[in-house]
């Protein structure tokens, strides 16, 4: 199995690796077959998206794709970030084997669940309620 160039970077020095104190919002994800678990965590403002963490337990795949989903995702509006799909970070990787496919899937589906995150967090009145 062989990996890009710009995967292996991402694996041995990967961006944006921890938590953000008071996120935005939070996407945290879990694969069964492989073991894999990530937390992924954004701040917003103004509807873009200032900043991207993450934290996770899995393979070097896993790694790399949690790392360049925070890459594809600084600076980008919501709407813009909705967008990004598991091929994408695959692309951006510069691909990856097909039997790490799922990596990007659950890289995708940890970014998307922490923008449904903030959509519930923003569409709470300030005391708490939902609208």
């Amino acid at each position: 199995m062989e990996y890009s160039d710009k995967m292996m970077e991402h694996f041995r020095n990967p961006k944006n690796v921890g938590e953000i104190e008071n996120p935005d919002g939070v996407g945290k994800v879990g694969n069964p077959v492989c073991g894999d678990i990530m937390e992924f965590y954004i701040k917003v403002k103004d509807d873009i998206i200032t900043d991207a963490k993450f934290k996770i337990f899995g393979c070097g795949a896993a790694i790399a794709t949690s790392s360049m989903v925070t890459e594809l995702v600084k600076n980008k509006t919501i709407e813009e970030a909705l967008k990004i799909s598991n091929r994408a970070v695959a692309e951006a990787l510069g691909g990856q084997p097909p039997i790490k496919m799922h990596c990007s899937d659950l890289a995708e589906e940890a970014l998307k669940k922490a923008l449904d995150d903030y959509k519930m967090r923003s569409e709470k009145t300030p005391s708490g309620k939902v609208m």
